[in-house]
Protein backbone atom coordinates (compact mmCIF):
# COMPACT_ATOMS: atom_id res chain seq x y z
CA UNK A 1 0.00 0.00 0.00
CA UNK A 2 0.86 3.56 -0.66
CA UNK A 3 2.74 5.53 2.25
CA UNK A 4 1.05 8.60 3.55
CA UNK A 5 -2.03 10.85 1.97
CA UNK A 6 -2.18 12.83 -0.93
CA UNK A 7 -1.16 16.16 0.13
CA UNK A 8 1.55 14.68 2.56
CA UNK A 9 2.75 11.69 0.70
CA UNK A 10 5.53 10.62 3.61
CA UNK A 11 3.25 11.23 6.64
CA UNK A 12 2.48 7.71 8.17
CA UNK A 13 1.51 4.39 6.56
CA UNK A 14 -1.38 2.79 5.60
CA UNK A 15 -1.68 -0.47 7.63
CA UNK A 16 -1.04 -3.75 5.13
CA UNK A 17 -3.50 -5.81 6.48
CA UNK A 18 -5.77 -7.19 4.14
CA UNK A 19 -8.97 -6.39 6.25
CA UNK A 20 -7.62 -2.99 7.96
CA UNK A 21 -5.89 -0.46 5.54
CA UNK A 22 -6.17 2.28 8.00
CA UNK A 23 -4.13 5.17 8.09
CA UNK A 24 -1.45 4.99 11.04
CA UNK A 25 0.81 8.27 11.79
CA UNK A 26 2.94 6.77 13.39
CA UNK A 27 3.11 2.93 11.98
CA UNK A 28 5.03 -0.10 13.12
CA UNK A 29 7.05 -1.87 10.82
CA UNK A 30 7.34 -5.69 11.09
CA UNK A 31 10.79 -6.91 11.13
CA UNK A 32 9.73 -10.59 9.99
CA UNK A 33 7.90 -9.37 6.82
CA UNK A 34 9.06 -5.60 6.89
CA UNK A 35 5.19 -4.56 6.31
CA UNK A 36 4.15 -1.34 7.52
CA UNK A 37 1.10 -2.36 10.73
CA UNK A 38 -1.23 0.22 12.81
CA UNK A 39 -1.20 -0.61 16.68
CA UNK A 40 -4.09 -3.18 16.32
CA UNK A 41 -2.10 -5.52 13.77
CA UNK A 42 1.72 -4.60 14.96
CA UNK A 43 2.28 -8.07 17.00
CA UNK A 44 3.40 -11.30 14.97
CA UNK A 45 -0.17 -13.54 16.14
CA UNK A 46 -2.60 -10.23 14.86
CA UNK A 47 -0.99 -10.20 11.44
CA UNK A 48 0.19 -13.65 11.04
CA UNK A 49 3.57 -13.42 10.34
CA UNK A 50 5.52 -15.69 8.16
CA UNK A 51 8.69 -14.65 9.96
CA UNK A 52 7.66 -14.80 13.58
CA UNK A 53 9.10 -17.98 14.54
CA UNK A 54 12.45 -16.95 13.80
CA UNK A 55 12.43 -13.70 15.42
CA UNK A 56 10.30 -14.41 18.26
CA UNK A 57 12.11 -14.48 21.87
CA UNK A 58 10.67 -15.46 25.12
CA UNK A 59 12.45 -15.23 28.56
CA UNK A 60 12.03 -17.29 32.00
CA UNK A 61 13.05 -15.47 35.01
CA UNK A 62 14.96 -18.57 37.54
CA UNK A 63 13.44 -18.17 40.86
CA UNK A 64 17.08 -19.30 42.33
CA UNK A 65 18.98 -16.47 41.01
CA UNK A 66 16.92 -14.29 39.14
CA UNK A 67 18.11 -14.58 35.76
CA UNK A 68 16.67 -14.01 33.04
CA UNK A 69 16.97 -17.48 30.91
CA UNK A 70 15.89 -17.90 26.83
CA UNK A 71 13.35 -20.03 26.05
CA UNK A 72 15.23 -22.19 22.96
CA UNK A 73 13.05 -22.48 19.80
CA UNK A 74 11.14 -25.35 19.09
CA UNK A 75 8.25 -24.64 21.90
CA UNK A 76 10.46 -25.31 24.71
CA UNK A 77 8.01 -24.84 27.94
CA UNK A 78 9.53 -22.90 31.10
CA UNK A 79 10.49 -25.80 33.47
CA UNK A 80 12.81 -27.26 30.58
CA UNK A 81 14.39 -23.84 30.53
CA UNK A 82 14.64 -23.74 34.21
CA UNK A 83 16.09 -27.55 34.34
CA UNK A 84 18.54 -26.60 31.37
CA UNK A 85 19.33 -23.18 33.33
CA UNK A 86 20.01 -25.26 36.42
CA UNK A 87 22.01 -28.01 34.78
CA UNK A 88 24.78 -25.28 33.44
CA UNK A 89 26.14 -24.03 36.17
CA UNK A 90 25.02 -20.41 35.65
CA UNK A 91 22.64 -20.50 38.32
CA UNK A 92 24.32 -18.99 41.41
CA UNK A 93 22.11 -18.15 44.52
CA UNK A 94 24.23 -15.80 45.72
CA UNK A 95 23.55 -13.42 42.70
CA UNK A 96 19.68 -13.25 44.13
CA UNK A 97 18.65 -9.78 44.10
CA UNK A 98 17.48 -9.04 47.15
CA UNK A 99 14.40 -6.96 48.18
CA UNK A 100 14.67 -3.55 48.44
CA UNK A 101 12.32 -0.86 50.25
CA UNK A 102 10.33 0.57 47.44
CA UNK A 103 10.63 4.22 48.81
CA UNK A 104 12.58 6.25 46.32
CA UNK A 105 15.99 6.63 47.01
CA UNK A 106 15.94 4.43 49.73
CA UNK A 107 18.40 1.16 49.02
CA UNK A 108 17.96 -0.63 52.77
CA UNK A 109 18.02 -4.19 52.03
CA UNK A 110 14.95 -5.93 53.54
CA UNK A 111 15.58 -8.74 55.45
CA UNK A 112 13.83 -10.33 58.53
CA UNK A 113 14.93 -7.72 61.12
CA UNK A 114 14.61 -4.61 59.25
CA UNK A 115 11.15 -4.77 57.12
CA UNK A 116 7.74 -3.76 58.64
CA UNK A 117 4.56 -4.14 56.88
CA UNK A 118 2.14 -1.05 56.50
CA UNK A 119 -0.93 -2.11 58.16
CA UNK A 120 -2.60 0.37 55.51
CA UNK A 121 -1.77 -0.37 52.20
CA UNK A 122 -0.09 -3.59 53.15
CA UNK A 123 3.80 -2.77 51.36
CA UNK A 124 7.58 -4.04 53.07
CA UNK A 125 9.33 -1.11 53.70
CA UNK A 126 12.31 -0.68 55.96
CA UNK A 127 11.86 0.51 59.46
CA UNK A 128 12.82 4.32 58.67
CA UNK A 129 9.90 4.12 56.27
CA UNK A 130 7.27 2.35 58.36
CA UNK A 131 4.84 4.94 58.70
CA UNK A 132 2.39 5.62 56.17
CA UNK A 133 3.38 9.33 55.97
CA UNK A 134 7.05 8.55 55.56
CA UNK A 135 6.06 6.41 52.15
CA UNK A 136 3.35 6.43 49.33
CA UNK A 137 0.65 4.66 50.87
CA UNK A 138 -2.13 4.05 48.83
CA UNK A 139 -5.02 4.93 51.53
CA UNK A 140 -2.29 8.01 52.14
CA UNK A 141 -3.13 9.88 55.55
CA UNK A 142 -5.00 13.09 54.26
CA UNK A 143 -3.29 15.66 54.29
CA UNK A 144 -5.74 18.20 56.10
CA UNK A 145 -5.97 16.01 59.30
CA UNK A 146 -3.08 17.73 61.19
CA UNK A 147 -5.37 21.14 60.24
CA UNK A 148 -8.56 19.20 61.06
CA UNK A 149 -7.05 17.97 64.77
CA UNK A 150 -5.27 21.58 65.11
CA UNK A 151 -2.29 20.65 65.37
CA UNK A 152 0.77 20.67 62.85
CA UNK A 153 3.44 18.43 62.79
CA UNK A 154 3.37 17.91 66.78
CA UNK A 155 3.26 21.62 67.93
CA UNK A 156 -0.24 20.73 71.12
CA UNK A 157 -0.14 24.63 71.46
CA UNK A 158 -1.26 25.89 68.53
CA UNK A 159 -5.16 24.00 68.67
CA UNK A 160 -7.67 26.17 66.23
CA UNK A 161 -10.61 26.58 67.74
CA UNK A 162 -13.46 27.54 66.63
CA UNK A 163 -15.45 30.16 68.66
CA UNK A 164 -17.94 29.68 70.89
CA UNK A 165 -21.47 29.57 70.27
CA UNK A 166 -23.67 32.36 71.18
CA UNK A 167 -26.54 31.47 72.53
CA UNK A 168 -30.22 32.69 71.46
CA UNK A 169 -33.07 33.36 73.94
Amino acid sequence: MGRGTEAFPDLGAHCEHEDCNQLDFLPFTCDGCQKAFCLEHRTYKSHGCPGSEHRSRTVVVCEICSASVEREGGGEDDVAALERHVRSGACDPARKRKPRCPVPRCREALTFSNTATCRACHVSVCLRHRFPSDHACAPRVPVTLPARNGIECGDRKARVRSPPSVKAY
